[in-house]
């Protein structure tokens, strides 16, 4: 009976527990499928593909929030503006703001590429083009084309196409180009709403994002008679096809090419001039200086105002166009600012190579100390001498970051013990 009474008061006991339990145990939940879709544009103002729009801000919402990639970068505005717009993120919205004055009656496409992705997933909404007109009617003429490296006609990266309609050759290096627009990863260019007018058209890689030709290592191309483009020539949007195909491994999947009408083959012309094209200070006791050419009999000079010339030694590359001043003095490189005076070769605007000399600033920001203690990096000299092995007439030869001294050969013993020598150093 005593058994019995006290199972009948612990059953219900053991049922609420296993009940409260399970009840109350809480989880994360499951959450749905990994968003794969690209936002989508829900509204706009101005509307995509407005008329005579005046406007100084346009702002673009999407279903999601998104986040720009690069803006600063990939955004082209055609025709080019002389200042780049600002772009913002706004809620939902990215907003573009400008404040130059438009030319009447002009067709401005704003392309972004990929810039524009969503926050979560960062699913990409791959070139789109948000397009309006000052006038009462929209461009819709278009060139295409493809770029190929002349040298072994692969498709280049990052390559600007530019069209002109100043049709003498000074213009690709003075002007700002009527349209631009980017070749693809497989070279090929679209660009699109343009006038029925005469064009030039260039290729270029475009190293210093100024949009026309500047720089003698830059790569270019180009066709070598201007065209007319025509409305035979309608920009018309690629159809879309809708048969339903059975997916197949993106790996193994064929790459369409696109055939454009004009092929450019992308060069980089021999240099002929002298200028400096780098100087850096990549550590507080090295300074590197770069020649765009040997500098021949003009030679490469150095100094430091008010420094003894024995703080300092140069060290020289075999064509004499990379050179390395190493500092030796602690005073000397200890500061953050070097005045420098250098001589070198430059070839003026009339074509005449004279010595040049200017006074460059060598910087270095020492930086900042861990919080925590971290041990020195140690001094390491390598070797061609492998498992302590030497063949005869073998010379041996050390190397380090830095540059040595002058060796003391006294300090250097060389013992012969069963036909077999070893070398001995002392080093300080």
């Amino acid at each position: 009976m005593i058994i019995r009474s006290i199972l009948k008061h612990i059953f219900p006991v053991v049922i609420i527990y296993f009940l409260v339990n399970g009840c109350a145990k809480i989880s994360s939940p499951s959450g749905g499928p990994i968003d794969k879709e690209p936002p989508f544009v829900v509204k706009s103002v101005p509307l995509n593909g407005s008329k005579n729009f005046k406007g100084k801000k346009i702002v673009i919402t999407f279903n999601e929030y998104v986040t720009l990639d690069k803006i600063n970068e990939k955004l082209m505005v055609s025709p080019p503006m002389e200042s780049k717009p600002e772009v913002s993120l706004k809620g939902k919205s990215v907003v573009i703001g400008y404040e130059e004055i438009l030319e009447d009656s002009t067709t401005y496409t704003f392309q972004f590429q990929d810039a524009i992705r969503d926050l979560n997933e960062g699913n990409t909404i791959n070139n789109y083009q948000f397009v309006f007109s000052t006038g009462p009617v929209i461009d819709s003429l278009s060139v295409t084309g493809n770029v190929y490296q002349a040298y072994d006609l692969n498709p280049p990266e990052a390559t600007l196409v530019a069209l002109y309609t100043h049709l003498d050759d000074s213009a690709f290096v003075n002007n700002i180009p009527a349209y631009i627009s980017r070749a693809d990863a497989n070279g090929y260019f679209r660009v699109n709403n343009i006038r029925g007018l005469k064009y030039r058209l260039y290729a270029l890689k475009d190293i210093d994002n100024s949009k026309n030709f500047n720089l003698y290592d830059e790569e270019v191309a180009f066709i070598d008679s201007a065209f007319q483009v025509t409305t035979e020539k309608n920009f018309l949007p690629l159809p879309e096809d809708t048969t339903i195909l059975k997916k197949s491994d993106s790996k193994s999947a064929d790459t369409i090419l696109l055939q454009g009408e004009f092929k450019l083959y992308l060069f980089q012309h021999v240099n002929k001039l002298h200028y400096l094209t780098s100087s850096s200070r990549s550590m507080a006791y090295r300074l590197n200086y770069t020649l765009s050419l040997p500098p021949g009999t003009l030679g490469f000079h150095f100094s430091i105002p008010g420094a003894d010339i024995n703080s300092f030694f140069i060290e020289r590359n075999r064509e004499n166009d990379s050179i390395q001043v190493w500092l030796t003095d602690s005073t000397l490189y200890s500061q953050q600012i070097i005045n420098t005076v250098i001589g070198y070769p430059f070839t003026d605007t009339a074509g005449n190579t004279v010595l040049r000399q200017d006074t460059i600033l060598m910087r270095f920001l020492i930086p900042r100390s861990a919080r925590a203690k971290t041990k020195p990096v140690p001094f390491k000299v390598n070797a061609n001498i492998s498992a302590g092995s030497l063949k005869p007439g073998q010379q041996i030869v050390f190397n380090s970051q830095t540059p040595f001294r002058e060796p003391d050969t006294s300090r250097i013993s060389l013992f012969e013990d069963i036909e077999k020598f070893y070398c001995f150093s002392q080093v300080n």
